[in-house]
């Protein structure tokens, strides 16, 4: 299992960032421009990654203020979490993303930088939209 993981400091409480991250409509906001044919409801989206897949994803275990998971809502390319865990430090919350996929040695080698890439600009967006 290949794990990527990025993490970010939000100046807001864990409470805050729960409540935008466990609604998936809000996650369009965080993704890259290569991402396209976006359509999402609360608890799905669905979206294309350029020159590489389309993927239909849903919300799996939620803890509130904790653990927001992220699972495929039909089969994907190859097996995958997303999982974004939330702690709260005061007045901020520390918040880590992480991606988990069960990649043979050539899809690693293919798409490990990539999805690293997705990772930073998806926490880093988090960080911007939530000032």
């Amino acid at each position: 299992m290949t794990i990527i993981e990025s993490k970010v400091t939000i100046a807001k409480p864990a409470a805050a960032v729960y409540s935008f991250l466990a609604d998936l409509n809000n996650h369009q906001a965080l993704m890259p421009e290569n991402i396209y044919n976006w359509s999402s409801t609360a608890t799905e989206a669905r979206f294309t990654i350029q020159n590489m897949a389309k993927l239909a994803l849903k919300t799996g275990t939620l803890v509130e203020n904790q653990e927001i998971q992220i699972i495929p809502a039909e089969t994907p390319p190859f097996d995958l979490e997303l999982k974004w865990v939330l702690a709260a430090a005061g007045e901020e919350t520390i918040v880590t993303y992480l991606i988990s996929a069960d990649l043979n040695m050539m899809m690693k080698m293919l798409v490990s930088g990539p999805l690293q890439k997705l990772a930073d600009h998806e926490t880093s967006r988090l960080a911007e939209v939530l000032k």
